[in-house]
Formats: C-alpha cells, sequence, structure tokens
C-alpha cells in the first residue's frame, strides 16, 4: 500500500466525530456537564452517560467502516499474542501509572507549597475511601497504587477497549503509510481533538483558567499526543489492541493518583493531574523516549501462512 487509505479513513473519522459532536451537542442544550437540575437532566448522570457512550464511538466507527466499505474482518488486531509480547502488556500496565507519579511528584517539586502529605483536601471531598487517617503517607501511596494496578485491566478491558478497538487497531494502521512517527502524532491530533466537544464544556481543565476556552483544549491535544505515542508502541510491538487497552485503562485509573496530596484548589492547567502542563511531563519524557527509538514504532513481523506448493514439495505430508 503506497499511501494512505483515504476513504476508509474518512469515514472513520467522520463516524467517531459525528457520534462525538452529536453528544456534546445533547449536553450541552440540556444544561451541560455542570447545569443545574431544573434543566430536566441530572448534571452528573448526563456526563457519565456520555462519557460512557463516547468511549464506545471509536469501536462503532471501526465496525461502521468495515460494514460499509465491505472491508472485511482479517486484519482487527484482536489476537492478543501474549506469549511473544508479555512485556509489552507489562510496560502498558505499569509505565502510565509511573508516568502519572513522575509528573505528579515534579509538579509538587516545583510548588510545595501545593503538597499535602496529610491528604486534607482528598478527604474532605470524600476521596480517601477505606485509607486510614492512622496510615501515614507511605503506607496510604502504596494502598493507592495497588488499588491502581488492581482496577488497571478491569478497566482497560470494560471500557477503554471501546476507544482502543477504533484509534489503535484501525485508525493507526491505515496512517502508518506515511511513517510510523508522522502517523502516530497524527492519529494523537486526530484522538485529541476528538475530545474537544467535552472539552468546551469544562470537562478536565473547568472554565476559570488562564487563556479560556482556548489553551485547554490545546493542551489536552497535547498529551493525547503523548498517549498516541506510548499506545502505538504497545500495539504495533505486539501487533494486538489489547495492550493499548490496558494501557488506555492505567491512564484512566491512575489519573487521580496524585491529585490526593494537593492542598486547596487544583490548578488543573499546570497539574498534578496528567492532563497539566507539568503534570504530563512523565508522559511527554515516556514519549520522547520512544520517538527516539528508531525501532520501537515498527510493526511486528507476523508470519504469514505459506501455501504448500503441488509437487514433490508435497510428497510425504499428512493427509
Amino acid at each position: 500500500m503506497s499511501g494512505i487509505d483515504r476513504k476508509r479513513s474518512w469515514i472513520f473519522v467522520a463516524i467517531a466525530y459525528g457520534i462525538s459532536i452529536a453528544l456534546g451537542l445533547v449536553i450541552f442544550f440540556n444544561g451541560g456537564l455542570f447545569g443545574d437540575d431544573s434543566s430536566g437532566l441530572n448534571p452528573k448522570a448526563s456526563a457519565m452517560t456520555l462519557l460512557m457512550v463516547l468511549m464506545f464511538a471509536p469501536t462503532v466507527a471501526n465496525i461502521g467502516t468495515r460494514l460499509i466499505t465491505r472491508e472485511g474482518w482479517s486484519n482487527t488486531l484482536l489476537r492478543p499474542n501474549i506469549r511473544r509480547g508479555w512485556r509489552f502488556y507489562l510496560a502498558a500496565m505499569l509505565l502510565p501509572i509511573l508516568a502519572t507519579i513522575v509528573g505528579g511528584a515534579i509538579y509538587y517539586l516545583l510548588f510545595p507549597g501545593k503538597f499535602d502529605l496529610s491528604m486534607t483536601w482528598a478527604r474532605e471531598m470524600g476521596m480517601t475511601g477505606p485509607i486510614k487517617e492512622d496510615w501515614g503517607p507511605g503506607v496510604s501511596f502504596l494502598f493507592l497504587v495497588g488499588l491502581v494496578i488492581v482496577t488497571v485491566v478491569p478497566v482497560g478491558l470494560l471500557l477503554s477497549y471501546g476507544e482502543e478497538f477504533g484509534w489503535r487497531a484501525y485508525l493507526l494502521p491505515k496512517l502508518m503509510p506515511v511513517g510510523s512517527r508522522k502517523a502516530v502524532l497524527l492519529l494523537g491530533v486526530i484522538h485529541g481533538a476528538w475530545h474537544w466537544p467535552l472539552i468546551f464544556m469544562g470537562y478536565e481543565y473547568g472554565f476559570g483558567y488562564w487563556g479560556a476556552p482556548v489553551v485547554g483544549p490545546l493542551l489536552f491535544l497535547v498529551f493525547a499526543i503523548y498517549l498516541s505515542v506510548f499506545l502505538a508502541w504497545v500495539t504495533l510491538r505486539t501487533g494486538s489492541v489489547w495492550p493499548a487497552a490496558i494501557g488506555h485503562g492505567a491512564i484512566n485509573a491512575s489519573v487521580l493518583l496524585m491529585l490526593y496530596f494537593v492542598r486547596g484548589d487544583v490548578p488543573r492547567l499546570v497539574g498534578p493531574l496528567p492532563v497539566g502542563i507539568v503534570g504530563s511531563l512523565g508522559y511527554a519524557v515516556l514519549a520522547l523516549l520512544i520517538l527516539l527509538n528508531p525501532r520501537a514504532l515498527a510493526p511486528i513481523n507476523t508470519p504469514q501462512p505459506v501455501e504448500p506448493k503441488v509437487g514433490h514439495e508435497l510428497q510425504g505430508a499428512p493427509i
């Protein structure tokens, strides 16, 4: 294939974006993500419904494009390939957690006044759950990390798979003819902008940040590019979508990890959340290390079945 399959790529993007924009408009005209009950739609319920449905829009786009163009189902990347790719499964599960911790740690080093070992804000917000006050910060943090690890796989398989079966399993291979680095960066932009209906309604960054409402969507675009590099890496090196689903689940499961130690208001544009400028530095370093490795984004060589030749090669072959 000498170039991008433009027809199928555009159909996929049209379906995925169409669902995102349509659901965004429904929420917007019913009070938004943070509207009051007088809008007729419970804001928390509407936000959760939008997120749950939206996460499966790329899967719908994958299936829809295949049906519309009669593409078939031979290249779905559904084979797990665990035996040869187990290291990337492990990386998909653990590296996002490490990146979140690194970004949050850098934020607190730069802004020590925002660091609270006692997790006062988190306790006031009811976020600490079973964490007891006498556990101490070390035990509490290890408990939170363990909780994230335990939830990674189910979150990835049940929710994040809905996105990854579209972005990484379908659109990424379609973009690869332009080169792996360009394809990964382009996919990051497409994936990030797909979230914009939510971002413009205050998701991730709220409304009162500096440069609103433009800076937030642009910053999320950068974060999505970081994620695109990492998730493409585990996909291409295994030939399977499942590590990307687990990796995406790990990102979602760990996103609040460093927020437990914040003092006072949360400066979402900066950190400690990984969508902030400083909070995302762990993911930035991870993406840079992958991009600097010339072989990191090279697809694995998938053995193809060899058709037997008619002739002496078949002599003695089992019937």
